[in-house]
């Protein structure tokens, strides 16, 4: 018999595990980026370092998601704990919001270190890759928003 609670603790490490790996990753290759922008235009620094960032917002999300499951687990540490079908909606709560918050951390990066290099190139490119940035992150937020709806599936005694 599966044990809820271990199921439940899995999913809440691939949830803000995933999440922030990702985010990383994300940062990284903006990063990467910014500083071979630097090169050719040093001055541009601030623009590239807020497009950069932006794939930190995933690994916040996977946080958030992290504290309100952990939130509500705190009401089964007495008693008898959670059940295969409580745990399992954290697991997959967890592996919805870590693998959408992994993937599109990254993409997010890749699509922000290619605006970071056409800035480097002279090219007016930030608001426009703002806005192409915003496209990824969307999926990173519907998964928190799944995860939070995901919640009402767990019955609190």
């Amino acid at each position: 018999m599966l044990d809820g609670n271990i199921l439940a603790m899995i999913g809440l490490g691939l949830m803000v595990g995933l999440s922030g790996s990702g985010s990383a990753i994300g940062t990284v290759i903006g990063g990467q980026a910014v500083i071979g922008m630097l090169k050719k235009k040093p001055d541009a620094f601030g623009n590239g370092m807020v497009l950069a960032a932006l794939p930190a917002t995933q690994g916040l999300y996977g946080f958030v998601g992290f504290i309100m499951y952990n939130g509500i687990l705190a009401k089964f540490t007495t008693g008898a704990g959670l059940s295969a079908f409580q745990g399992g909606v954290v697991l997959a709560a967890g592996i919805a919001m870590g693998l959408a918050c992994f993937i599109s951390a990254i993409k997010q990066g890749q699509v922000c270190a290619s605006g970071i290099s056409a800035i480097g190139q002279g090219n007016d490119v930030f608001g426009n890759t703002l806005i192409l940035a915003a496209f990824p992150e969307f999926y990173a937020i519907l998964s928190l928003v799944a995860a939070i709806l995901m919640q009402s599936l767990i019955k609190i005694a």
